[in-house]
C-alpha cells in the first residue's frame, strides 16, 4: 500500500498474507544484491511488475516466487516454504463469498482487520461496525444504500456481523474505540434500537480487550474532529502500521510513518478528553433518554 493511494483505483486489494510475502521477497532480493531490473529480467517482465509484486498489488504466482528465489540464490527448502506461503496467500479470504456486496477497496480493510493485533478507531457519526447490533447495522446500511432491496441490505448486515467474530477469538485483537457524543444522539432506527445498541456498547466495554471512549459535546473543538479512521498494528515485522480513512466513494490507506504518527497522536489526544468511567456514565444517561 502506498501513501495517499485511493483503493477505488486498485484492481486487486492486497491481503495481509500477500503483504507479508511481498515484503519478504523484497528483503530477499535486496539481501542478495539483485536490482529491480535483474529480477524483472529473470521473469521476463517489467520492473513495474516486480514493484507491484513486492507491494502486494497483484497475486504472487508460485512459479514467479520460485523463479525469483532461484535468482536470489535461495536454498531449495526456503524456496519450497515461500511457494507454500504464496499458495496460502492466494487463497480467498473468508469474506470472498460476499464479493457481490463487498467492494474491492473494502476487502483490503477486512483482511487488515482480520490480521491486526491492535485496532484503534475514531468514529464521529456512527457506532463502529465491529460493535453494531443487527438492527442498528440494518438501519445504518439501509440509509447508506437507499436504492438496494432488503436482500442486498441483509447480505451487507450479515458480512458486518461476521466480521465481529474476531472479537471472540482466543487471540482477539485489542480494540480501542473513540467516538463522538453525537453518535449517541443520532437516532438510528428509533429509540428501541438505540437503547439496544447502547446496551451492546456497555456490554463490550467491560471486556479486557475492548475500550469504548465517548468524547462529550462539552469538550468543544479538538484535534480529531475530522473524518473517521482506523489504525491497524500487526505482530509481523514485515507489516507497517496502517491507517484507513474512508471517503464517500472509496477509501485511502496510509502507511507512511508521518501520516500514521499523526493519526495515532490524534487518537491519543482524543482519548485523554474523557475516561472509561465518564464514558460509561454518558452511555447510561443516553440509555435512559431512549427508555
Amino acid at each position: 500500500m502506498s501513501e495517499g493511494r485511493s483503493a477505488t483505483g486498485s484492481a486487486s486489494a492486497p491481503t495481509v498474507l500477500r503483504m507479508i510475502l511481498g515484503r519478504r521477497l523484497q528483503e530477499r532480493r535486496e539481501g542478495a544484491g539483485v536490482s529491480l531490473d535483474g529480477a524483472a529480467k529473470a521473469l521476463r517482465v517489467t520492473t513495474l511488475t516486480i514493484r507491484r509484486l513486492e507491494k502486494a498489488e497483484v497475486q504472487l504466482k508460485p512459479l514467479y516466487v520460485e523463479k525469483l528465489l532461484e535468482t536470489y540464490g535461495a536454498e531449495r527448502r526456503e524456496i519450497e516454504e515461500f511457494v507454500a506461503f504464496a499458495e496460502r496467500a492466494n487463497k480467498p479470504g473468508w469474506w470472498h463469498p460476499y464479493r457481490d456486496v463487498l467492494p474491492t477497496w473494502f476487502s483490503a480493510y477486512v483482511s487488515l482487520e482480520t490480521g491486526a493485533t491492535t485496532l484503534r478507531t475514531y468514529e464521529p457519526h456512527y457506532v463502529t461496525g465491529l460493535l453494531q447490533t443487527h438492527r442498528y447495522a440494518y438501519a445504518v446500511l439501509s440509509g447508506g444504500f437507499p436504492n438496494e432491496g432488503d436482500a442486498e441490505i441483509e447480505r451487507r448486515v450479515d458480512l458486518r456481523l461476521r466480521r465481529q467474530v474476531l472479537l471472540d477469538r482466543s487471540d482477539a485483537p485489542t480494540l480501542w474505540v473513540v467516538m463522538e457524543e453525537a453518535v449517541l444522539h443520532r437516532v438510528v432506527g428509533g429509540p428501541e434500537i438505540m437503547r439496544e445498541q447502547i446496551d451492546r456498547l456497555l456490554e463490550v466495554s467491560e471486556l479486557d480487550h475492548v475500550s469504548v471512549d465517548v468524547v462529550p459535546f462539552s469538550t468543544g473543538a479538538h484535534v480529531g474532529a475530522c473524518a473517521p479512521f482506523t489504525y491497524f498494528r500487526f505482530d509481523e515485522p514485515e507489516l507497517p502500521d496502517v491507517v484507513y480513512s474512508e471517503i464517500l466513494s472509496g477509501a485511502v490507506y496510509l502507511d507512511q510513518r508521518s501520516d500514521v504518527a499523526a493519526h495515532l497522536e490524534a487518537h491519543n489526544r482524543m482519548s485523554l478528553l474523557t475516561s472509561s468511567a465518564d464514558s460509561r456514565a454518558l452511555l447510561n444517561r443516553m440509555r435512559k433518554e431512549y427508555s
